[in-house]
Formats: structure tokens, sequence, C-alpha cells
């Protein structure tokens, strides 16, 4: 059968088919880059328009690796936490709504160290009903990821909002979303709690657009939301009406209304503090310190008798003081304020360039400083002091501008910024209570909030500068360098999550003074079997603090694993007399040695050493051990600390 031959007409010359096909790929790659400027910059700017990339930005940034383990607080939040696990206990007495009479780690108010986040232990709680339990945190962690690209795409909105600049509202999402600082929030679970409450200000903002009559309400309720996430979120209840009192010709430039929609704004917040502060008395009383009291305060002056009575009614619960965890517990004020602001200031130099981050910044990693003057203090003193200065003044330039019908609203946004980098990153400072954590960088997740919008505005001037002199490439150029540098940072941040190994033995190299980053470091190596490294990384941890009860039993109780006991004894010998109140510590060691049959060689020590501190958990496990010690093998099983990745004890 004869085929028909193609038509002349119809097929192109060779020489032309060939053209066509090197074209092909260029007309492909012009039409992406036009559907990708259209995308950023002819639609319209919405807050799902802005939710896609962040979120995929802030996925590509932050994801831990899918096998990653349960890594440092996120054995306390989630495996040892009763309320969330209870989902899955059928004859469990907790029930869904107990998450306000429970702690952030599921604690009831009798054994609290503190945190009261109900909102993180409901998500918590959700998806360990769908399965998402002991193999991984990974599906909670992702939680935070998604979360995170939510708020980016907020921030976004905002700033679009108060400039009506597209490039502005791009830029503030996009740093907000790398901001590398944030990385431990976003990809440690135990971040959600700063992520939820970052939402619930961001919200609260957002709402100050609202008719005058629904604004009030959503304040109110988005107040509300933050405060149940994390206590820092206090910082709403001033933020969100300064902002109302600046913004009002922005954002209803027909019918500002200034001064009733930033009393209604006060209210609102203020009723949304009132009502969690005493839900909160109610539901989960607090223990609260000894000089708190009446009495105690009698013959101060007034100022500090108001100031007590507030810290009184708010009831927070009894925070830890442990100088490991924060050595400004044990300074003068003026000498903790120093330390405080040379953390702020070392902070915001992290925003700015993330040479070193870290998970942990332990004692003597940040200790207390030696004098109170210094460049770091000074530093930070005048970043704390300048912006509640200026950010006044802006705004106050913002409503001039607006009655004369000039662009306000980039002078509107600096002045929210400037005053939000202050005031919402001054509760966890250390300045004005004294925190279980000395530096933290997920601190910084609700500050970089106003970081974010206002290095947006410096990175639109800067463009536009150079555009204006013909040479837009180096503002370009500027600015990618900038977001690339945060980009590798968080990447690279994120991957210390990989697993627990992987994140001590980074924390340990970004932190090299941090006693605990080593000694966490050596229970990992030892949970692998890995028993000569887990020695010489405790070696480093007791060097570093010698007087840490932990460092001390625990390199006794590595060279007692190794069977090297009698090497072992004079520093379980130490560590029991610093720590003869504490039985995890006290039961870890009398165990081991009476695995390895020295229990009966040191058993007169142990007794005088009990005796000596009589009523310690020394005195009592030592005497049960004594009677008692055949039949259980050792110390009796529920004085016992639980192992390593294990769920919690029974709270009976």
């Amino acid at each position: 059968m004869n085929e028909t031959p193609p038509s002349p007409a119809l097929t192109p010359p060779p020489q032309k088919l060939k053209l066509l096909q090197r074209l092909a790929p260029r007309r492909v790659g012009a039409s992406v880059r036009a559907q990708v400027k259209s995308y950023f910059l002819e639609e319209a700017f919405t807050f799902l328009a802005a939710l896609v990339p962040l979120c995929f930005l802030s996925i590509a940034l932050y994801t831990r690796h899918p096998r990653t383990n349960f890594i440092f607080d996120e054995q306390e939040a989630l495996l040892a936490n009763p309320y969330v696990r209870s989902v899955a206990d059928h004859a469990s007495h907790l029930h869904w709504l107990d998450a306000f009479r429970r702690d952030f780690w599921g604690l009831p108010h009798d054994r609290t160290i503190g945190s009261y986040r109900p909102l993180p232990d409901l998500v918590w709680r959700f998806f360990w009903m769908l399965g998402a339990r002991d193999q991984s945190p990974f599906l909670h962690h992702w939680v935070n990821v998604l979360l995170h690209g939510v708020n980016g795409a907020l921030v976004a909105v905002i700033a679009f909002r108060m400039t009506k600049d597209r490039l502005m509202g791009w830029l503030a999402g996009a740093t907000f979303t790398a901001a590398a600082v944030v990385t431990e929030a976003v990809s440690g679970v135990v971040g959600l709690a700063d992520v939820l409450g970052a939402l619930g200000a961001l919200l609260a903002l957002l709402a100050l657009a609202l008719p005058l009559w629904a604004m009030p309400f959503a304040v109110c309720v988005a107040t509300l939301f933050g405060l149940y996430s994390k206590e820092s979120a206090l910082c709403i209840v001033p933020l969100v009406p300064f902002a109302c009192l600046f913004t009002a010709q922005v954002t209803h430039p027909d019918r500002p209304m200034r001064w009733l929609r930033t009393a209604l704004c006060a209210i609102a917040t203020t009723a949304a503090f009132v009502f969690y502060v005493e839900q909160r008395r109610r539901m989960f009383p607090a223990v609260l310190p000894p000089d708190l009291s009446v009495e105690a305060n009698l013959g101060k002056p007034w100022a500090s008798r108001f100031y007590h009575g507030l810290l009184r009614w708010y009831a927070q619960p009894i925070l830890p003081k442990d100088p490991l965890n924060n050595p400004l517990v044990d300074a003068s004020t003026p000498l903790r304020i120093a330390g405080a602001l040379r953390v702020y200031a070392r902070g915001l130099g992290e925003v700015l360039l993330p040479f070193r981050l870290s998970g942990d910044y332990s004692s003597p990693q940040e200790p207390i400083p030696s004098r109170l003057v210094f460049p770091e203090s000074v530093i930070g003193g005048l970043a704390m002091l300048g912006p509640i200065v200026l950010a006044p003044m802006l705004g106050i330039v913002a409503i001039v501008r607006a009655k004369r019908h000039k662009s306000a609203g980039p002078f509107a946004l600096a002045a929210i910024a400037l005053m939000w980098i202050v005031i919402s990153y001054f509760p966890v400072s250390n300045i004005p209570i004294v925190l279980p954590t000395v530096r933290a960088e997920r601190f910084w997740y609700f500050p970089v909030i106003g970081t974010s919008f206002l290095l947006a505005m410096a990175f639109v001037w800067v463009i536009r500068f150079t555009r204006a002199h013909g040479k837009m490439w180096i503002g370009v150029a500027a600015v990618s360098a900038f977001f690339a540098w945060q980009a590798v940072a968080a990447r690279a941040h994120a991957n210390d999550y990989t697993d627990d190994l992987v994140f001590w033995d980074a924390t340990r190299k970004a932190v090299s003074h941090s006693a605990k980053a080593h000694l966490n470091y050596s229970v990992m190596q030892g949970a692998r079997g890995n028993l000569e490294e887990r020695r010489k990384s405790n070696v480093v941890a007791l060097e570093l603090a010698p007087q840490w009860p932990m460092a001390n039993i625990y390199l006794g109780d590595t060279l007692c694993r190794m069977h090297r006991v009698e090497e072992a004894w004079p520093h379980y010998k130490r560590g029991f007399e610093l720590a003869a109140t504490d039985p995890n510590l006290i039961a870890l060691g009398l165990q081991c040695l009476w695995d390895e049959k020295y229990y009966q060689t040191v058993a007169g020590e142990l007794t005088d050493m009990g005796e000596k501190q009589p009523g310690s958990w020394l005195d009592f496990l030592q005497r049960d051990m004594a009677d008692h010690g055949e039949e259980h093998n050792g110390v009796d099983p529920k004085y016992r600390p639980r192992g390593y990745n294990e769920g919690p004890k029974s709270e009976n």
C-alpha cells in the first residue's frame, strides 16, 4: 500500500525546522517568565496569592528529614506529655478541655514548671489521635512549617495594605519567611507556641482594617488566640492599640475616627487579657512565690507594691531557676539588666547576619557580665530605648502626612515595626522577670515581624535608588545576597534537626562553652552504645560546669557502664552530695552501683551521706535499697528515672 507523501506546504524546510527547534525552549522560558511576572506584579495581591509561594519557601528552608526523631524538649512536650498521649489511652481520665487545666507539658497545676499554653497541646493531641505518635515528630513539625508560611503571607498582606506597594509586600513576606533566626521555632515542634502566638498577633493587626462594629470583636478573639498559644503574646495588649492609633488614617481614609477606634481596640485587648488571666487563675491555680505576698511588700514604695500587686493578680506559676540554664538568676539587678541587654544586642545581630545559630545557649556560654557598661550592653540599651522614642515621632509624621493627602503608610508601618521589636521582645528579655532560659532564638519569632517590615522598606529603597541611577542590578544583587545568606543559614540550621545526635553535635560546635550541649551530646552517644565518646564529651561538660550535679553523676554513670566502677564512685559521690534532693539522679547512680555489685562496698559511705541530709531523696533511697534491694534488684522500679525516648510515668 502506497503512503501519501506529506504536503510541501505543511512541511517546513529543514533549515526552518532546526530554527524552530532551537527557539522552542526560548518561547517556553519566555512564557514562564511572563507568567511569573504576571503573578508577582500584576495579579491581585491577596492572602491566597501570597500564601502559595511563601509556604513553598517555608517548606524548602525548614523541613526536617522525614526520619527525624524526638529532639530536646520534644521528648517532654510529646513523648512524656500525659495530656497529649491520653487520646490513645481509652482508660485515661483526661479529656480535650483538660488542656485548660494542664500546663504546656501536660502536667497539673501542682506539678507545673510555669508554662501555660493550651492551644499547642490541643493541636498535638489532635495529630496524636490521627496517628502521629511515638514513631516520629515529623507531622507535628510540619504543622509549624505550614503555619510559618501562613504567617509570612499575613506579613506580606499587612505590608501591602499599609503601603499600597507590591514590592514592599513581597519583600516583607519573604524577609519574615526566610529569617534564619526563627529556624528553632519553625523546625522544632515546641516552637508551635511561638508560631501560633504570632498568628494571633498578626490576625489582630489585620483586624484593624475591619469596620468599626466588627473590629473590637475580631481583635479580642485574635488576642485570646495569641495568649492561649504563648504567654509572651501579652505584647499584643499594648501593641495593637498603638498600631490602631497611627494607622487609622491608612486603614480607613474616609472616616479614621482615630481615638474612638483606638479606645475600642484597647478595651478589646484589655478585656481579652483580663478574661485570660481570670480563667487561668480558676482552672489552673498557681502557687505564688513568697516575695509576691502582701506581707512581703508592706514596707516597700508604692510603685513597688503596685508592681508586685499586678504580678500577684497575674498569678504566673513559679518558673524554675537553674543557674545552668540562666546564670542571670544569680546576678544583681543591674548586672542582670546589663547581661540581658547584651543578649538582646547579640540577638539583633543574628537577625541581620546569622553567623552562628544554636538550639542552646546554656551556662557558661552567656555568663553574668563583670561590669555594667561595655559595648554590647550600650548597643542593647540604645536599640531598646531608641525605637520607643522614634516610633511615636514617626506615627505623628504619618498622621500629619495623611491630613496633607500625602503617603502616610510607610511612616505608620515603620512606627509599628520599631515599637513591635522592643515591646514583643521585652517580656522574654530577662529584664522585667528572670526566665528559666537566658537566651533562645525562638524568642525572636515575635520581634522578627517588626524587623521584617523595616528590612523590607530598606530593600525597596535600595532597589529604587539604584534603579534611579541606572544601576538597578547593584541593588538587586545586594538584596539577593541578603536573602541567599538567610536561606543558606536557615537550611543549614534546619539540617541540625535531622536527629538528636546531629542536633547536639551541631549545638556543641556552635556554642562550645555550653555545658548542657556537651552533656546532651554525650547522652546521645551513650544511647547508641558509644560509651567512650560519651565519656569524652561528659568530661568536657564537667570541666565547664564542675558544680553541676548532673554532669558529675552522668560521668559516674558512664564509667560505671564501662565497668570502671571504682573510677565512677568519686563522681557519683560528688553528684549525690550536690543533688541529694533529685530522685532521678540518685536512683540512676544507685541502680548502676547495684548492677555492678559495688553497692555493698560503698553502703557505709552512702549511709553517712544520707544521715547528713535527713529527709532527702538520697537518705530515703539509700535506706530503701538497703532494706529492699534484693527484693527489687536495686532501686524500687517506681523510683527509677524514665528512660531515654520513653513515654510518661504514671501520675499515680
